[in-house]
Formats: C-alpha cells, structure tokens, sequence
C-alpha cells in the first residue's frame, strides 16, 4: 500500500522518485527568501516537495514551475502537485533545464540539484541520474539560472558544505554572487554538513549564519529548526 509523506497542509508521494522526501528538501523549501515573488522556478523539482512549498508560503506567486528530467518523477509531481490545495497556480514541466525556454524571467529560483562529481554509481540508473552531475553540470545549472532570473531575483540552492564552497567560488565566473549563506549541523558536536546558499546577480552583503538541526544530550530538534519548519512537520 503506498504511504505518502504528510506535512500539514498536504501529502508528498515519492514511491515513484529516486529522491525520497528528505531534510535537504524541506530545508531549502523552507529557508528560500521569496520576498514577496511573482514567479517561481523549481529546478529538479522530483516528488515536487520544494514547489509545494513555496505554494503554501509564498501568497503572492502567480506562477510556479517545476522542471524535471526523470519521467516518473515528473509524473509523481503532478500526482502531487494535483492533490496539493495550491494546483492553480503550479505547472510541472517535463524536461531538461538546458532546454527548458519560457518566455518570462523568475523572481525566485531553487534547486536541489546532484552533487556527485564521480565516484560509486547507485543501485539504478533513475538514482544515479538524481545525484550525479553528469546530466546537470554545476555550469550548465549556473547558466541555466543566470538565463532565467529577473534582475533583481534570487537563487537559492542546497548543497553539501564542500560542494557548496566550491559551488560559491563557480558561481562568480557567471556574476552571480552569494548573498546569503546558512552552515547546517545536524548536531553541535557534529561537523558542518550542508549549505543554504542564495546568489542574486549584484553582491551587496553577505548575510551568515548557522543552523543546528537537533540537540546533543537528546534527539529534540533545536529551536531554531522548529522555528524554521513548523508550518510544515506534523511532529512540530
């Protein structure tokens, strides 16, 4: 019997998607500043979690997209995208981002994209394709959002601590420039894990912080991960 993944306002089914719901989803769904958006990107959207997301948080999208590469993960996005309260204003986009030509620019782009550069191939090719950047490059995503963000837009990305430093050092060579950077631990005695980064296309500051996701002594979540998740988990 197939179980989704239920947050409070909707369902997320990811039976069908290499990518299960995870943290780094809901984290970058959460986190992303849509300052108000008109229009929204979601690149590698998979189950369609982060779009569903914006849905609910951001009041003032007129239109958010979804691009995946996967055909069964496209289709389970629109599964879900059709069940969410938000399907009036979501569109699922089977397709390459490479290829991928609308004819309006976004307020706000995020991405969960694949990080592994080389290395051990996953147990299937729908996996492998989901993590590995053979099929998205970090320059081919770089050129993608620099095509496809507004002016004055931002793009928001989640990524290991390391690919991410290196991701921040890519990102210049196409003028695109971190302007907010949150370190994520799972634990205080645990080494950094991820980065939240958001790039806009002029550098004015960098904004930085750090996010601790549980406590040591106990496996309560801290505080500041409540506060950033509790629209969303059940459990909070």
């Amino acid at each position: 019997m197939r179980k989704p993944f239920r947050f409070k306002q909707f369902e997320i089914y990811h039976d069908q998607c290499a990518m299960k719901v995870g943290t780094d989803g809901v984290l970058l769904g959460a986190w992303a500043n849509h300052n108000e958006a008109n229009k929204i990107l979601d690149i590698g959207t998979g189950t369609g979690l982060i779009a569903i997301m914006l849905g609910q948080r951001c009041k003032t999208a007129q239109l958010i997209e979804g691009v995946e590469i996967d055909s069964d993960a496209y289709h389970q996005a629109l599964e879900n995208v059709e069940n969410s309260p938000w399907k009036e204003k979501i569109k699922i986009h089977h397709s390459k981002i490479q290829e991928f030509a609308p004819n309006h620019k976004y307020d706000l782009i995020v991405s969960n994209p694949p990080f592994f550069l080389a290395g051990t191939q996953a147990k299937t090719q729908q996996r492998h394709q989901a993590r590995h950047t053979q099929t998205l490059s970090f320059d081919d995503l770089l050129k993608s959002v620099k095509k496809l963000l507004a002016e004055e837009g931002k793009f928001s990305v989640v990524l290991p601590y390391q690919e991410g430093l290196s991701f921040i050092e890519k990102a210049k060579t196409h003028q695109l420039f971190c302007t907010r950077k949150t370190a994520v631990r799972s634990k205080h005695d645990k080494p950094l894990e991820r980065l939240l980064l958001q790039f806009e296309n002029k550098f004015i500051n960098l904004e930085e912080n750090e996010l601790v996701i549980q406590y040591e002594q106990r496996n309560d979540y801290t505080e500041d991960y409540i506060a950033l998740t509790q629209d969303f988990y059940i459990i909070m």
